[in-house]
């Protein structure tokens, strides 16, 4: 097998992210949060009653796929969907994001950007959107004097 043939066969057989799907209660404002807010373009909306969806990336790549049709926000004790974590390539970036959420109003897990884990240097910004869903934007590196809110398991994992 030559290294081309080894190489389209594992990234045939290597399963990536393609985007991730939510159900919000209100299409409007979780619209305006994810697009307006986050940065996300819209790339196609439905607007048919009972059918409402928006799908969002970054122009040319489909992210994140709203869909109107939850009644009850998101609840941690159910299984499903964790958190969300989105990257950015700069600590500094972690940080505007979060001055943006909080002129928004947005509820945060944890004070200000935190480490991965102790003497990690990755880490971020821990908060929930108007459905109550988990979100994370971090950096892969710059938080190295973050504080770690968990000693025993990762920040993202129990907030």
């Amino acid at each position: 097998m030559t290294t081309a043939t080894a190489d389209a066969a594992t990234t045939a057989t290597t399963l990536r992210t393609g985007h991730v799907g939510l159900n919000v209660t209100d299409l409007g404002r979780s619209l305006a949060f994810y697009r307006d807010l986050l940065g996300f373009e819209l790339l196609v909306e439905g607007k048919e009653e009972g059918r409402r969806f928006a799908l969002l990336g970054d122009g040319e790549r489909l992210a994140l796929a709203l869909w109107e049709q939850a009644e009850q926000p998101f609840a941690a004790d159910r299984s499903g969907l964790h958190h969300l974590a989105l990257e950015v390539g700069s600590i500094e970036r972690v940080r505007e994001y979060e001055e943006a959420l909080r002129a928004y109003g947005a509820e945060f897990a944890y004070d200000g950007v935190v480490a991965h884990r102790e003497g990690a240097a990755s880490g971020g910004i821990f908060f929930h959107d108007p459905d109550g869903i988990r979100l994370e934007i971090y950096a892969p590196t710059g938080a190295e004097a973050a504080p770690a809110p968990n000693e025993s398991a990762p920040t993202c994992g129990f907030f």
